[in-house]
């Protein structure tokens, strides 16, 4: 997946959200995800467990790896 992928299934999501996602390897396999958004509730885990959940797809199939959350 893009960075630009990444972005745009967040967006969509939460469509309110400020987002940056940063490929940290450059295999497009680990992100840096950093969102602000008041519409994830919850505790920290249920929030990043939100995150998780859509792109279980890509992490079931192996495209991605990793994904460092950090909701601002």
């Amino acid at each position: 997946m893009t960075p630009e992928q990444i972005e745009a299934r967040l967006k969509a999501a939460y469509p309110d959200a400020a987002v940056a996602v940063i490929d940290y390897n450059g295999r497009q396999d680990h992100y840096d995800i950093r969102i602000s958004t008041p519409h994830l509730t919850g505790t920290r885990i249920q929030k990043h467990q939100a995150i998780l959940k859509l792109f279980a797809p890509e992490f079931q199939n192996g495209e991605l790896h990793a994904l460092e959350i950090k909701i601002i």
